[in-house]
């Protein structure tokens, strides 16, 4: 893993790195927010994420309005929390945005990507091997975690 950690009080880029895998891999979904003729679009999606944390992986059928946004800005961000909607959460959730460019998984890639996917989301496999839906890809550029709503910091991926 080869990322720059920037902002405030990390003393530990390894303990972070820790918690970005544990919420990632206990979180099935996340918001993807996309940019369709000019106005920001949110969507829920199921996501997996590679063990480096280079890359955020879903899937998405081809006719949504998300495919279409991305087919014409791929440019993205993602939203995973461990919010549980009660007061404590303003002490102990964590949430993070993930920023980067979305591509179409190529044949080549898709072995991997889907065993991934698949792994964490076996219920999908239907949905995602359907002709219709796409395997897609975050290649992510920064991760911003935020801590108790007030500690932020920033993680360079790329």
């Amino acid at each position: 893993m080869d990322f720059t950690l920037r902002k405030i009080n990390v003393k530990d880029p390894k303990k972070i790195t820790e918690q970005l895998h544990d919420l990632f891999f206990t979180q099935p979904l996340a918001v993807l927010s996309t940019t369709g003729n000019g106005q920001p679009y949110c969507s829920l999606i199921a996501f997996a994420v590679t063990y480096d944390l280079e890359n955020l992986i879903f899937a998405t059928t081809r006719s949504t309005r998300k495919y279409t946004n991305i087919k014409s800005n791929p440019r993205v961000s993602l939203l995973i929390d461990n919010r549980s909607n009660e007061v404590s959460d303003f002490h102990n959730a964590m949430a993070v945005t993930a920023t980067g460019e979305v591509t179409e998984i190529s044949e080549q890639e898709e072995t991997d990507c889907l065993r991934i996917y698949l792994k964490k989301h076996p219920h999908l496999e239907e949905f995602v091997m359907s002709p219709t839906s796409a395997l897609m890809r975050v290649e992510v550029t920064k991760y911003y975690v935020v801590r108790r709503f007030q500690n932020v910091m920033v993680l360079h991926i790329r």
